[in-house]
C-alpha cells in the first residue's frame, strides 16, 4: 500500500522530472523498483498527468489563448496578417502530434518499462542529446521559419521519449534548437507540443483507470497530484529561464552519473 508520504514523493518527482530534462518515465521506473511499490494504480498516473498538464496550461495561457482566437479567425474567414505566425505554429504541433503518435505506439508495443538496465543506457543517450545543444549556434527566428521539417523531427523527437530514460522536454528542446526555433521559442515549443501527448496519455490510460484502481486511498493520490503541481510549476518557470541562457547541457553532468 502507497503511503501518503511515497505519494507526495512520487508527485514531486513527476513534477521535477516531467519539466526538467531527465525523463519522469525513467526516474518513476528505477524509484518505484527501490521503493518496491509493485503495480501503481492507473488513476494515480492520471491524476499526475493531469497536474502536469494544468502547469503547461497556466504557463503557458496567453500563448494558447492567441493561438486559440487565431484557429477560430481561420474558421469564420477573418483572418489578418497577425495570425499567420500562430496558424503556423498550430499547424507544425498537429503535423508533430502524428509523428509522434506513429512513433510513440510502435515504441510502447516493445514493453521496454520494465527493464531497469536498459533504462540506464537512456538516461546516456538523453545526457548526449543535452551535450550537443552547448554547440548548436542558431538565429533568433522564433516560429517565422517552423514547417514540416521543424515537425517532422521534434514529432520524431517526442515519439522517441516514450522509451523510459528519454527526457521528452530534453529531446523536444533540442530538437526545437537544431531545427532553428531558437532558444527564446524553443521552450515554449517544446511545452505547446507536450499539450496533445500528455492529453492523449490521459486519454489512453483512462481505458485502463479500473485496473488497480482501489488500492491507494484518495487522499493519498490527492496529496501526489497537489506535489507535481507545486514542484512541477516552480521546475518549468527554472528550465525555462536555463533554456534562455542556453544551460540546457548541465543536465547531462546528472544524468550521465544516474545512467550508470
Amino acid at each position: 500500500m502507497m503511503t501518503i508520504l511515497q505519494s507526495i514523493f512520487l508527485g514531486a518527482l513527476q513534477g521535477i522530472a516531467e519539466f526538467l530534462p531527465v525523463s519522469s518515465s525513467g526516474h518513476l521506473v528505477v524509484f518505484r523498483n527501490f521503493m518496491n511499490l509493485g503495480d501503481v494504480p492507473i488513476l494515480f498516473d492520471v491524476l499526475l498527468h493531469c497536474a502536469t498538464l494544468l502547469v503547461v496550461l497556466i504557463v503557458f495561457r496567453k500563448i494558447i489563448f492567441e493561438l486559440i482566437k487565431s484557429i477560430w479567425r481561420f474558421i469564420i474567414r477573418k483572418t489578418d496578417q497577425s495570425d499567420s505566425v500562430n496558424l503556423r505554429v498550430v499547424a507544425v504541433i498537429l503535423i508533430a502530434s502524428v509523428f509522434t503518435a506513429v512513433l510513440g505506439f510502435g515504441i510502447e508495443a516493445l514493453d521496454v518499462a520494465h527493464k531497469p538496465r536498459l533504462v540506464s543506457v537512456l538516461f546516456l543517450v538523453t545526457a548526449g542529446v543535452l551535450l550537443f545543444t552547448r554547440f548548436i549556434k542558431t538565429e533568433e527566428t522564433g516560429y517565422q521559419k517552423a514547417g514540416f521539417r521543424t515537425a517532422l523531427i521534434t514529432g520524431l523527437a517526442q515519439g522517441i521519449a516514450v522509451f523510459p530514460g528519454i527526457s521528452r522536454s530534453g529531446m523536444t528542446i533540442s530538437a526545437s534548437l537544431f531545427t532553428g526555433i531558437g532558444k527564446e521559442k524553443a521552450g515554449e515549443y517544446s511545452f505547446l507540443l507536450s499539450i496533445p501527448a500528455i492529453a492523449g496519455a490521459i486519454i489512453l490510460e483512462i481505458r485502463d483507470l479500473d485496473l488497480l484502481s482501489g488500492s491507494v486511498s484518495p487522499d493519498v493520490m490527492i496529496a501526489g497530484m497537489v506535489a507535481a503541481f507545486v514542484v512541477g510549476l516552480a521546475s518549468i518557470l527554472f528550465l525555462l529561464r536555463l533554456i534562455k541562457r542556453s544551460r540546457l547541457y548541465l543536465f547531462s553532468f546528472y544524468l550521465i552519473p544516474f545512467g550508470i
